[in-house]
């Protein structure tokens, strides 16, 4: 319910020394939003994100006496703006909400999802009876999943804002009006997609101007993003959903805006108006294990997040991990998330097509089950195939170890708390970098390749894939926002960017926070090793560098930089696993808010009233 709409003007603290012209990209003097933070610590509300802009548009509405929610949606907003490689109208995500007056955590799903006409064959290619290679189906309106990201702003502040839908959009239209500047992370992400970009005609217009990089230094304006936030601001999401916008979205989708100089014929996608119409958010319970005393929520399916971290860390559990010396202790880590994923790849999909046994895969006679199977002298030699979560707590005979499907790569997460105690851990995405490659013509927003988390055929053998696209239906995620509680009362809120990775990721700074004691911005800075259930372990340059490889190496464990052969060629993979944003709680509404000091450039950090 809302308690009270604010529709007044709201000020950012973005100063322009020039006159901007029509479009493009102006050098100019900025005395905007200060620079980068990975740390702060205070009290009355924090924001953690990836840039400068979006974390200041959250504390504006926190100062303006804004929810966590309503916060939220103008971080979002702005990311659409500053980060729109990662996310945007165009994509979907899970928002995970701590109300601190009924202390409950609730959750609202706003996965994209397969139009009407899709189906478990989409990306098969019907000349050759065989998957579409993975490049061509992203970069193409085949990937394109209807974007759940508006209505999920709309239905989070119908039940925990004090703001409208407008008010919450200004920050994000001024700094789309004025722009951002440019710095090296955002010229890398763009030549990453130099030559996707190029492809089509609005995509190149905008974030290649003359045929160019854009310069760092230089200000990038998205004046028709700002447009097309000022619609909706003033006709409500029916302006996208069976509105004008979503008209020209489809367009866009069904008949790709091909440059025509492109050197590629782009898949033509499904997407109807009706097919936008008809998008809704659900409202999901969230999933829920208690781990050393603390009670973890996280997302439940249509993500597998949620579930993996869960049976990962019930897994854990049955080890004391701070006895142990730190190779058994990340042995034991690496070889929870392989049985893991294991089960996420056999059992989680969209619960309204996929019977998903919750419950059993998060019960303790499971967790027993797989913790069995953990050798403490060798790691597991590949993949090991999924447990039956409806036997006995003994170990489980082997059955066949499957693939899983495809990965994804970006994303983004950020976090934000206020005065009353209010907690939002917020994940969204389109899915790769640069999602599709297409920009709506004259909307400003890049297009999500979210169905491509669907498998492009069956993955399980003998037994059903639960993962396979269907009409109306949302492919498995791995985002895995999640809020941790101690005695009923925030302690952590957390979540990571990353493809597959981010549930490792999640997994990895619990327990380096939980069980090696290490702080919030240690946890997260920490490097990174994700294993999901493969022959080797992919990892961080700095990981595979530590003294305690050579000892996790002599157990079994192989390790690498991520492999990129099955991805986009077009799209240069960073070796960093995750870019994670965390809250802790420590008491007396003192924050610490902590991202990350270096990984994609580093995050953006702030609290309403810093402590000194």
């Amino acid at each position: 319910m809302l308690t009270r709409r604010i529709g007044s003007a709201l000020t950012v603290g973005l100063l322009l020394t020039a006159t901007l012209g029509a479009g493009g990209t102006t050098a100019v003097a900025d005395h905007g939003p200060p620079g980068k933070r990975p740390v702060a610590v205070g009290y009355g509300g924090a924001v953690v994100s990836d840039t400068a802009e979006s974390t200041a548009a959250g504390l504006e509405i926190l100062r303006r006496g804004g929810t966590a929610t309503d916060a939220a949606v103008a971080v979002a907003a702005t990311l659409g703006v500053t980060d729109p490689y990662v996310a945007g109208l165009g994509g979907g995500g899970y928002f995970v909400y701590y109300d601190a007056r009924s202390r409950t955590v609730s959750t609202i799903d706003g996965r994209e999802t397969t139009p009407r006409a899709g189906g478990p064959t989409m990306f098969v290619d019907p000349n050759t009876g065989q998957p579409y290679p993975f490049p061509t189906a992203v970069t193409s309106g085949l990937s394109v999943g209807v974007p759940g990201m508006l209505a999920t702003w709309q239905r989070a502040l119908d039940r925990w804002g004090r703001f409208d839908l407008a008010t919450t959009l200004k920050p994000a239209i001024r700094v789309a009006d004025r722009g951002f500047t440019v710095d090296a992370t955002f010229r890398e992400q763009t030549r990453q997609n130099e030559g996707r970009f190029a492809q089509f005609s609005s995509t190149a217009e905008l974030f290649l101007p003359g045929g160019e990089l854009p310069e760092v230094g230089s200000r990038l304006r998205n004046p028709d993003l700002a447009d097309t936030y000022r619609e909706i601001a003033r006709y409500g999401p029916r302006a996208f959903y069976g509105g004008s916008i979503g008209r020209d979205m489809v367009a866009a989708v069904r008949t790709p805006p091909v440059a025509p100089d492109a050197t590629i014929d782009p898949l033509p996608g499904l997407m109807t108006l009706q097919d936008v119409r008809d998008y809704r958010t659900i409202d999901r319970r969230p999933t829920h294990v208690s781990y050393r005393g603390y009670d973890v929520y996280g997302m439940a399916p249509s993500s597998s997040g949620g579930i993996t971290v869960g049976e990962a860390l019930n897994i854990l559990e049955r080890f004391d991990l701070s006895e142990l010396d730190r190779v058994q202790a990340l042995h034991h880590y690496l070889e929870a998330s392989r049985l893991a994923f294991a089960d996420r790849g056999r059992y989680i999909g969209d619960p309204a097509y996929v019977d998903v046994p919750q419950r059993q895969l998060l019960s303790d006679r499971f967790a027993a089950q797989r913790a069995c199977e953990i050798d403490p002298a060798a790691a597991a030699p590949g993949p090991v195939p999924p447990g039956n979560p409806f036997g006995s707590a003994e170990c489980a005979a082997a059955t066949t170890a499957t693939p899983d499907g495809n990965p994804g790569t970006h994303t983004n997460h950020f976090v934000v708390s206020d005065r009353w105690g209010n907690v939002v851990s917020y994940t969204n995405t389109i899915e790769q970098l640069g999602g599709a490659g297409i920009v709506v013509p004259g909307r400003g927003f890049l297009l999500n390749n979210e169905l491509t988390d669907f498998n492009f055929a069956p993955t399980q053998g003998e037994a059903p894939d639960p993962n396979l696209a269907a009409p109306g239906k949302r492919p498995r995620s791995s985002m895995s926002p999640t809020i941790v509680l101690k005695h009923g009362r925030p302690f952590l809120a957390v979540g990571s960017p990353g493809g597959a990775t981010i549930i490792t990721t999640v997994l990895q700074i619990l327990v380096n926070r939980l069980d090696f004691g290490m702080s919030l911005p240690q946890a997260i800075a920490a490097p990174r090793a994700s294993q999901r259930n493969a022959a080797t372990t992919q990892a961080e340059p700095a990981f595979i560098a530590a003294p305690t490889t050579p000892g996790l190496e002599a157990l079994g464990h192989r390790f690498q930089i991520r492999d990129t052969s099955s991805l986009d060629p077009n799209i240069k993979i960073s070796p960093d696993i995750g870019v994670a944003s965390g809250l802790e709680f420590v008491g007396r509404g003192k924050v610490i808010a902590a991202g990350e000091p270096v990984r994609r450039g580093g995050s953006a950090a702030a609290v309403l009233y810093p402590a000194h």
